[in-house]
């Protein structure tokens, strides 16, 4: 057994040495032209990526963002191609941890809009989304609700959790650009709790916004 680990572990190496090997060639036979071509190919990307975070910021990304009323989230589902929404009530304290975690979170992720919205101000949407557990979290992409963090049920279920895992699980739902493994949370080992992601279908409803009507019947936590 000990042998036929040894053999694998070789041929791994060999085929990383030829990899390598391969893109050595490859970079030996590039021409000046092929290297300003790259040069330029490049450039312009930084360019792109400028302009975009220019854009974003432009429409508000950075900030965490308390909203007036529901009418203002639709439109900021037209400016911004991702979104994530808190959907809070003032008296509910488990609210108050997430507001701290977002907050960090918007700085550090302008590619998403950050908002929260109270439920009280969002009858419309609230029941159209069927939150019925507080606080509750929206992913919107490309104005479809994508996934919900409802509770913190995906967090380790606990108030403690670090806004790492946050930021993961927000990952997970492909609403920001998340660095690290998306297989397992970042304090997993840590905590050796299991979180369990379940998947959503997305709907729609009116002006374009979606949302999902099979969450389990809990009741708000006030």
């Amino acid at each position: 057994m000990e042998q036929a680990f040894a053999q694998n572990l070789m041929q791994a190496a060999q085929a990383v040495e030829q990899q390598v090997d391969d893109e050595l060639n490859r970079l030996e036979k590039l021409t000046e032209s092929d290297i300003e071509k790259m040069r330029n190919q490049r450039l312009e990307t930084m360019k792109q990526e400028h302009k975009k975070r220019q854009e974003w910021l432009a429409n508000g990304h950075g900030e965490y963002e308390d909203l007036p009323s529901e009418k203002e989230l639709f439109d900021i589902t037209k400016k911004s191609e991702r979104i994530v929404c808190h959907f809070y009530r003032e008296s509910t304290m488990r609210c108050k941890i997430v507001d701290k975690h977002l907050e960090a979170l918007a700085r550090k992720h302008i590619e998403a809009k950050f908002v929260k919205l109270s439920v009280d101000r969002a009858p419309f949407i609230t029941e159209r989304l069927n939150i019925k557990t507080l606080p509750t979290i929206a992913l919107l992409i490309d104005n479809i609700v994508k996934d919900k963090i409802i509770g913190f049920t995906d967090l380790g279920n606990h108030d403690d959790f670090s806004t790492d895992v946050l930021e993961w699980r927000l990952g997970v739902g492909g609403v920001i650009d998340y660095k690290g493994d998306l297989n397992s949370p970042p304090d997993n080992n840590e905590r050796k709790k299991k979180i369990t992601v379940f998947g959503k279908k997305p709907k729609t409803i009116r002006n374009g916004m979606g949302g999902d009507d099979d969450d389990d019947d809990n009741d708000a936590e006030d």
